[in-house]
């Protein structure tokens, strides 16, 4: 097991940790052993994940805004983490219509302050900067985009998310040049997994109608995203962290997607959920959907990564496709909907999926 291996005793700072991927983050580093600081706002959204996770109890848990520098500063200095993995930020696209300065503020501000403190802090030798696959500017390709195409993202919330890529590269380039730390930013695909309880997002949207026995509303079926299980992104963000900690040469920018076949629709996706559930959730509890949409704001209809560059570097890719995401989100859903136990299933998950994509027995980074 050479990635919980690695991550046994190390000092790890993970902004954002009281949200869905940050506790499962947190999750597989409490497994792997690492003594974990939680830099985050209360979570954010009721019910919380974090909180049914039993979480709090097994980590440092400091509850803070990424815009207070002299906090953070302060946590930082407590903490002295030799790895940080920043996902703290307002990722809702309709919140960053509704409140586009927070959003701005949130996501490049609190990206300044978290390369501030890295900048002072000397025992830091690993950065992760989680942004979006939202930074690039959508065309509307039926092909991927690679790391190089150019950053504008259209909304305020994938915009903000370009703004902390550039500004992470400004830092890289000013202050880090021939310093013994490496710095990444991570492009992720649409991130699904049971616990998402967030606003203005499909799979959340899915369980909330089945849990209070109405239709799924559907607002844009042909909309195309390249959906991933939380479980790929957070163990490939901590390879990366791994491996440029090792070789700070292998740091840069990468796109971190699931195969060609399961960038789908939100029709089908909703399809594949309402399949599944009535086959395996709680009996008597059926799922359908509707279309229906309600004039929001701008959506883009396909967006789509090219992740080669990730597999090339690190032999990187995906361990579970779309179906067997969506079993595991209607896994984790059935436990919390009977009231079972929600650290257990986590952990069983984790367990599957270190198995399933080999990191239980070998590197796969190499």
């Amino acid at each position: 097991m050479i990635l919980t291996d690695f991550y046994k005793g190390k000092r790890v700072l993970v902004t954002g940790h009281t949200g869905f991927k940050g506790s499962w983050m947190c999750r597989v580093l409490i497994n792997a052993g690492a003594e974990v600081t939680g830099y985050a706002l209360e979570a954010p959204a009721e019910p919380s994940l974090f909180e049914l996770s039993g979480i709090k109890g097994c980590i440092r848990h400091e509850v803070g805004d990424i815009r207070d520098l002299e906090r953070l500063k302060k946590v930082f200095e407590d903490a002295k983490p030799e790895i940080v993995i920043h996902m703290a930020a307002q990722p809702i696209v309709r919140e960053s219509y509704k409140d586009p300065v927070l959003t701005y503020e949130t996501n490049v501000m609190g990206t300044v302050n978290i390369l501030e403190c890295i900048r002072h802090c000397a025992s830091v030798k690993s950065f992760v900067n989680v942004t979006t696959d939202k930074v690039y500017l959508n065309r509307e390709w039926h092909w991927g985009y690679r790391e190089n195409e150019e950053l504008n993202g259209f909304d305020p919330y994938s915009n903000s998310k370009s703004c902390s890529e550039l500004v992470t590269s400004s830092y890289k380039n000013s202050f880090f040049d021939g310093k013994d730390v490496a710095i990444t930013t991570c492009r992720a695909g649409n991130v699904i997994g049971g616990g998402d309880f967030a606003n203005d997002r499909i799979i959340p949207d899915c369980i909330r109608a089945v849990r209070d026995g109405k239709e799924i509303v559907v607002r844009n079926p042909s909309s195309t995203r390249p959906y991933q299980h939380v479980l790929e992104p957070v163990c490939a963000y901590l390879m990366i962290a791994k491996r440029q900690y090792e070789n700070p040469d292998l740091a840069g920018s990468y796109n971190v997607g699931p195969e060609d076949a399961d960038c789908l629709t939100t029709g089908d996706l909703v399809d594949l959920f309402c399949d599944k559930w009535n086959k395996n959730g709680v009996p008597d509890v059926r799922a359908s959907w509707k279309c229906e949409s309600d004039g929001g704001p701008h959506e883009a209809n396909f967006l789509k990564l090219d992740c080669s560059l990730i597999r090339a570097v690190f032999g990187w890719k995906p361990a579970w496709h779309i179906d067997k995401a969506m079993e595991k989100i209607v896994e984790w859903s059935r436990v919390y909907f009977e009231g079972k136990d929600i650290s257990g299933v986590m952990d069983k998950q984790i367990s599957d999926y270190f198995h399933d994509s080999g990191l239980d027995t070998e590197d796969k980074s190499n």
